[in-house]
């Protein structure tokens, strides 16, 4: 069995380059999208929910899921005590070099080797859940992409939202720059539920 711990950044980025290219086909996107509107399509079509009251919805879900995975899979007591080390260890440094101190700076080398073997570590480790959150948050997405309403709908509360600055908006259309209404909205969303999320679960901001 393959070791997500050790392994975690290479398989992240493999499966993270798989669902780019999946998104670049659209027979898989759109049988995701299809599958998917099985479980969350009555959202709207049942209980006629509003296309941005379901981002909300789904990135709450996203948002907790996700949370709970770096949760369980990450030592985040183990970290929180690397990072103090290291900026013990910074400071002692920093101290040492303005005091011209080189038999200490000869043994902080020595230390600063095992420190930044640690943060190695640290970072392999908070790779292994973004595999787990992609195969959960993947699906969502095409889903959302499958539901979309057409760029050129009729502003309704079915097809479009009212952002700050910018008004009325179709979903489709470009918020700001290249991004569109929706995944503007999906990410002020999931950023603002994650950060209440996290700080409930005792895991610290993003």
């Amino acid at each position: 069995m393959v070791d997500l711990k050790k392994h975690g950044a290479t398989i992240a980025l493999l499966f993270t380059m798989l669902m780019m290219i999946s998104y670049s086909i659209e027979w898989i996107r759109v049988g995701v999208g299809s599958a998917m509107n099985v479980v969350l399509g009555p959202l709207i079509d049942l209980l006629g929910v509003p296309f941005f009251a379901v981002i909300l919805i789904l990135s709450g879900i996203t948002g907790l899921y996700s949370s709970l995975v770096q949760k369980y899979t990450i030592d985040y007591e183990r970290m929180q005590a690397v990072q103090q080390r290291m900026r013990k260890f910074q400071r002692e440094y920093r101290e040492a070099q303005l005091a011209g101190d080189e038999k200490k700076l000869k043994k902080l080398e020595v230390r600063r080797d095992r420190m930044m073997q640690e943060q190695l570590e640290m970072s392999r480790q908070q790779f292994a859940p973004m595999v787990y959150i992609l195969v959960l948050t993947v699906p969502i997405f095409f889903w959302l992409l499958f539901r979309l309403p057409p760029a050129d709908a009729p502003l309704t509360s079915a097809t479009a939202i009212v952002m700050p600055y910018i008004g009325a908006v179709n979903l489709s259309a470009i918020a700001i720059w290249i991004v569109p209404a929706w995944i503007l909205w999906y990410m002020i969303c999931s950023l603002t539920i994650s950060q209440v999320i996290r700080k409930s679960l005792n895991i610290g901001g993003i």
